[in-house]
């Protein structure tokens, strides 16, 4: 029975144990995870994560954490420390942290090595040149002039490109390979290129720079990486990871590729993320609208959710798009597990107990949280004022309206019964506070009152209340898909992706943590941001309470 309830591999983990089978690499597993440090990292690069460090440990292996920094014009050392923090973030350590700019002595004596082949020449044409030479999809490219150079020429030449002899875009190295290949990539592609530009490690010691394709794969090989998991992007990019394995005679590490992960109304370019950032539609990297893993930590995403939404999208070998609504699924389901229970009103109605003694306040009980009874209670203070919400009143009830009215009843939450006896208006009509009797015999956990109502509504004492500024925010983009609408992706920004509002919270938030994470009974989960101060309390939502995509799955 167990065997026919475990779950599937997927083609990834297939892979693996095929490998370990036939006693491939004798048996051992090292993966990689090898971003580029010119962004923070976002939700797609979570499942990669979660991929990589998954595999590797479910087999008895290891991951390296590489920084692909072979571009120092975009990367910056905050990115380095933002993605470590990320991946610690996430649960997950790695076995050695490492770079590319390690393997630049490396990788300058493996293009040396091909110039020596003869598989690799320096070529004087302008970009706008080679683009021509290079041909179509379905035109076969023409041979730059420069191709049939001597070996000892493109040596030298090689060597003054990196001690800065030449400008700029005025000579490259590349492979040479076939220019008739109905792989445009392997087209004579460029593998080294000039630019001067202070790279975050290793400064002004080289201005000649490692192109990705040639970086990738024997910084794969020199790890002796025996999995190289990547996006199905870069499936037209294995032709020439193996070429240069091959042809280097090195270590053969192998690249698999899987679908990347596309979210609903979110962005995942970090390029497009970048102009989000400096064009001031969000506040930073870390806004919580963003698809940032610091973003999404930042309001109130636990990672034990993240991996649990990226176990249940799966591995798959074609791309799609994932509903935003299964991560918020996610998200909420184990923050009802963990959530501390309190009350919170946003939008403020003052009730005046009229029968409850002047001065008197009584400390309620409250369970911190009902699914876990080790999490303990709380003390919460009652009095003869209190805040309500607005909606939770109505002055003209529908038919199956159970919460406070005219003559109506309802349960203060761990509280009392009352009845609404009076609404008070002010000169334009409005409601500013309603005056109510409260059932003295009918505290929650001691009620003997005989009375059945129908509705409970939250609330907090007035005289206790703390302000607290609360954020809410909506979906960053207004559109399901923004990268795949005419125009610029910036005109589909949900201008009303964030309201700011001031709350009113029970006493007890005055010691909350950012640590923790909070329902606001009957409003949603919410967690303490970095903008709170000693004088001033600030809560992001998180996520709603309504469960929209449990109740999609079902139909």
């Amino acid at each position: 029975m167990a065997e026919a309830t475990e779950k599937a591999l997927n083609f990834i983990e297939q892979i693996i144990e095929d490998d370990i089978a036939a006693g491939k690499n004798d048996g051992r597993v090292l993966t990689r995870f090898p971003p580029e440090p010119n962004g923070y990292l976002h939700i797609g690069h979570a499942k990669s994560i979660c991929l990589n460090f998954g595999a590797a440990q479910k087999y008895g292996g290891k991951t390296n954490l590489r920084f692909d920094d072979t571009n120092p014009a975009t990367e910056e050392t905050e990115y380095v420390e933002s993605i470590k923090a990320d991946v610690k973030w996430l649960g997950f350590d790695w076995a050695e942290e490492l770079y590319a700019s390690d393997y630049f002595d490396h990788l300058f004596e493996f293009a040396k090595k091909l110039i020596n082949k003869n598989l690799a020449y320096v070529d004087d044409s302008t970009s706008e040149e080679m683009a021509v030479m290079k041909g179509t999809p379905t035109v076969p490219g023409i041979n730059s002039p420069y191709r049939e150079r001597t070996i000892e020429e493109n040596l030298d030449l090689f060597e003054r490109m990196k001690n800065g002899e030449f400008p700029e875009g005025t000579h490259v190295l590349r492979a040479k390979i076939n220019m008739a290949s109905s792989n445009m990539l392997m087209r004579d592609p460029i593998i080294y290129r000039i630019k001067f530009a202070t790279h975050h490690r290793t400064g002004d010691k080289w201005c000649i720079y490692p192109m990705y394709d040639f970086a990738h794969g024997q910084s794969d090989s020199i790890e002796n990486i025996t999995h190289s998991i990547c996006t199905l992007e870069f499936v037209p990019h294995r032709e020439l990871y193996d070429w240069c394995i091959e042809n280097l005679e090195i270590f053969p590490s192998k690249q698999y590729e899987f679908a990347r992960l596309s979210l609903s109304y979110a962005i995942t370019s970090k390029r497009k993320l970048l102009q989000l950032v400096n064009e001031n539609y969000v506040s930073g990297w870390d806004d919580p609208r963003m698809p940032t893993i610091s973003g999404m930590r930042r309001r109130g995403y636990t990672p034990e959710a993240i991996r649990e939404f990226c176990e249940r999208i799966g591995v798959a070998k074609r791309d799609n798009l994932i509903d935003v609504s299964l991560l918020e699924f996610c998200v909420r389901e184990h923050l009802n597990k963990i959530a501390t229970r309190v009350m919170a009103v946003l939008d403020p109605l003052k009730v005046v107990i009229t029968n409850y003694p002047e001065g008197k306040v009584e400390e309620l009980t409250a369970e911190n949280n009902p699914e876990d009874h080790e999490s303990g209670s709380r003390s919460m203070p009652f009095s003869r004022e209190i805040l309500i919400e607005k909606d939770d009143f109505m002055e003209n009830p529908t038919k199956k309206y159970f919460r406070l009215a005219p003559g109506l009843m309802v349960r203060l939450k761990h509280a009392y019964i009352i009845k609404c006896d009076e609404v008070i208006k002010d000169e334009n009509g409005e409601i500013v506070e309603l005056r109510c009797s409260y059932i003295e015999n009918s505290r929650s956990g001691n009620d003997t009152s005989g009375i059945a109502v129908k509705g409970t509504i939250h609330w907090v004492s007035t005289a206790h209340a703390v302000k607290a500024e609360v954020r809410l925010y909506d979906r960053l983009f207004k559109v399901e898909d923004p990268s795949r609408e005419d125009g610029d992706f910036k005109d589909y920004v949900n201008q009303d992706s964030l309201q700011t509002i001031t709350a009113f919270v029970e006493p007890s938030l005055v010691n909350a943590s950012l640590s923790e994470h909070y329902q606001f009974l009957r409003k949603g989960y919410f967690c303490l941001d970095r903008d709170t101060t000693p004088e001033k309390l600030v809560f992001n939502r998180t996520v709603g309470l309504k469960d929209t995509w449990a109740k999609e799955a079902v139909k």
